[in-house]
């Protein structure tokens, strides 16, 4: 299977500056040694607590983050080192959802121009071709055309999260990462935009990074989930061998940390040592 990500030992340390000078005193090390890959058409889920630096990851294979060190490959092509026309050039093919969907959107900007100023900025469509374009993407992730005037303080959370969709699906991109897309909103909406972004993924065969703290979310919707903790991804597997079989404490922890349907089961979960 044709591999459209691979990453491999990458690193992001943050400086900690102390003293009457600001000498640099230590590090943070918010992703340390972290290698995996993403084939064409997968969904991989990426889960940890807070803080994990699993955020971090997603924004550095986009390169919307400089890593410390390590390699990015995109379709065979290290992101790293692209400058100027030619990462330009690349980044149509690479996409991020955001978490929250209301500061990710300009509130003086209409729908109609967040989801249209890529195609205007990139050249892919101008005038009634451009409208066409927006609506079909409107149309795409389950919104009417009729709300295209209108600014992002108007719609629910679901709705807006939906814009953010179609933002990130207007370029045709081949990879995106979803950055906990569903964290913000209510359990009803989660379930709708989640079946979204399912059908999104299979109509056209996209390779997701689903970014979540939630193993139940990532269960039904990826094929393999990482496990990060501490900034190192501690356990990669098979999303349904990893929830039957864990290995790690720490995905042992995560999982036993699920509430229980059964009210009679009132187990404490162990906790981690070290």
């Amino acid at each position: 299977m044709k591999k459209i990500l691979q990453v491999q030992s990458l690193k992001k340390y943050f400086p900690i500056y102390g003293g009457l000078l600001s000498r640099v005193i230590g590090q943070v090390k918010a992703v340390d040694d972290v290698s995996f890959d993403i084939n064409e058409g997968e969904i991989l889920g990426l889960v940890g607590e807070s803080g994990c630096g699993k955020t971090t990851v997603g924004r550095m294979t986009l390169r919307l983050l400089e890593p410390t060190s390590g390699k990015v490959l995109f379709e065979g092509t290290d992101l790293l080192s692209l400058k100027g026309k030619e990462l330009a050039m690349i980044r149509p093919k690479m996409q991020i959802i955001f978490q929250d969907p209301y500061s990710s959107l300009n509130p003086r900007f209409t729908v109609e121009r967040i989801i249209g100023e890529a195609l205007s900025v990139h050249g892919l469509a101008q005038g009634s071709e451009l409208r066409k374009k927006i609506e079909g993407l409107m149309e795409k992730v389950g919104l009417s055309k009729m709300y295209l005037k209108r600014f992002p303080h108007e719609f629910s959370g679901g709705q807006r999260q939906r814009i953010g969709i179609a933002r990130a699906l207007a370029l045709n991109p081949k990879y995106i990462v979803c950055d906990e897309p569903v964290s913000a909103l209510d359990v009803s909406i989660q379930a709708q935009i989640i079946n979204l972004l399912q059908s999104l993924q299979k109509e056209d065969n996209l390779s997701l990074m689903f970014i979540s703290h939630d193993l139940n979310v990532v269960k039904h919707l990826s094929q393999r989930t990482a496990v990060m903790y501490l900034g190192k991804i501690v356990e990669l597997a098979p999303t349904e061998l990893l929830n039957r079989k864990a290995a790690h404490p720490y995905t042992q922890a995560l999982l036993a940390s699920k509430p229980s349907l059964d009210p009679t089961n009132r187990k404490r979960p162990k906790p981690l040592q070290g």
